[in-house]
């Protein structure tokens, strides 16, 4: 159809087969993958594969009979997490765990009104686009019931590096919003919130914003759904979650993943608490899915779950990442093109702008760097909502001197090469 858009139109990859971080055409051309974070562990990873295989031989069904890796892959996800989230939905995708967290919310607080960041993309179901101002603005519209709070971008948003508070000050916005619906008599069930805004252009939260916005939230009557659907499993480095980054001190209510779950399997979760979990089922409303949580899927859930802790994933994307930055960052200061480089552990933005004071987004620039990028076998895309930003989420097998090669490729188109 159509509305499907290749990555690179003008002169589409074939991709044949793939391995760890590169992917390879038709033609034989290795291409270092920094797009993909659903190959969390890298490309066909052979215990992934391996655990695939030697679980469909014996048996792929549904949920409605017992089986142990359903239980043991709630219990070792559940050792990731705040004890609070205990409870867990297995799903096939991203986008079914955020619409089934969305109807968490609403049946435990009895409320429907919603709070979102702007320019947030929470998946492509109806109930989903109507969250998604990222969709939204290009559809129907804003929905009365959905609210759309400041992006907490310290670069170009409201409040910027210089600010005394930032965490604060986006905060409060998110309490305007609140006080103005109470006084329409609007009632909220979330404020759902993406742990590290992706489609934003890869945006770091200040530091404390979460704690604020969910006492906000929290005292409306509503809860915080974290979406880890891009950034989970250990992406960020320094966490397994990216949400707690924010510290120790906070814990959503309700958290999503999906993409990496899998390593490219459909497979997709939501944990919660079990007061949410039980107000859910005080309907009487059953609510089954025909293949999450099947063996297959479990089987290879723990398998990703084995491999980031026995390959050291996690450590690894922290030290890649810091490693990567310190390169960008001497490229910016080489290059007034590059406006602000932001990220941490292997997700990563590189924010390119028309002028440094402005901060205006450079959006051909940036086209035309991921277009080069490719003609040296390196696979990149753009977004942000000036599609100016350089987003980088390769497969956490990704290493120091796959960043050196896309730093001196960057380097030398940027120098005109």
């Amino acid at each position: 159809m159509s509305s499907c858009k290749l990555f690179f139109p003008e002169d589409p990859v074939k991709i044949i087969r793939a391995k760890g971080q590169y992917m390879y055409d038709e033609n034989g051309n290795q291409y270092l993958d920094c797009i993909n974070n659903v190959a969390h562990v890298g490309h066909c990873h052979p215990e992934v594969v391996k655990a695939a295989h030697q679980q469909n031989l014996l048996l792929n069904t549904n949920s409605r009979y017992l089986h142990d890796n359903l239980v043991d892959y709630a219990q070792r996800l559940s050792k990731t997490l705040p004890e609070k989230l205990c409870t867990f939905y297995f799903l096939n995708s991203g986008s079914e765990a955020n619409d089934l967290a969305l109807r968490l919310a609403q049946q435990y607080t009895k409320h429907k009104d919603v709070i979102v960041i702007d320019h947030a993309y929470h998946g492509h179901l109806t109930s989903l686009i109507d969250i998604s101002p990222y969709k939204f603005r290009n559809l129907d519209g804003q929905k009365e019931w959905v609210h759309v709070a400041p992006l907490p971008d310290t670069y170009r948003g409201l409040y910027r590096e210089n600010h005394k508070d930032p965490a604060t000050a986006y905060a409060d916005e998110v309490k305007k919003i609140i006080d103005k619906a109470h006084q329409e008599s609007r009632k909220f069930a979330a404020l759902f919130v993406e742990s590290l805004p992706s489609v934003a252009g890869q945006i770091i939260p200040p530091s404390g914003y979460f704690q604020k916005v969910a006492e906000h939230i929290h005292t409306a009557g509503g809860v915080f759904i974290a979406d880890e659907i891009q950034v989970g499993f250990g992406r960020v480095g320094k966490h397994f979650w990216a949400f707690q980054l924010q510290g120790e001190d906070f814990i959503p209510d309700i958290v999503t993943m999906g993409k990496p779950i899998g390593n490219g399997h459909p497979v997709a979760c939501v944990a919660t608490t079990k007061e949410i979990a039980e107000a859910f089922s005080a309907t009487g409303v059953e609510y089954f899915n025909t293949f999450g949580g099947n063996p297959v899927s479990c089987a290879i859930g723990l398998t990703v779950l084995d491999i980031i802790e026995k390959e050291q994933l996690q450590a690894h994307a922290l030290h890649v990442g810091n490693f990567f930055m310190e390169l960008l960052e001497q490229q910016k200061a080489k290059h007034p093109l590059i406006g602000d480089i932001r990220g941490v552990g292997l997700f990563i933005g590189v924010d390119l702008v028309q002028d440094q004071e402005k901060r205006s987004p450079a959006s051909k620039e940036a086209e035309f760097i991921i277009t080069r990028l490719k003609e040296e076998f390196i696979m990149l895309s753009t977004d942000g909502p000036g599609r100016n930003v350089l987003k980088f989420k390769p497969p956490l097998c990704f290493n120091t001197k796959d960043a050196e090669l896309v730093v001196d490729k960057l380097d030398m188109i940027l120098r005109g090469k």
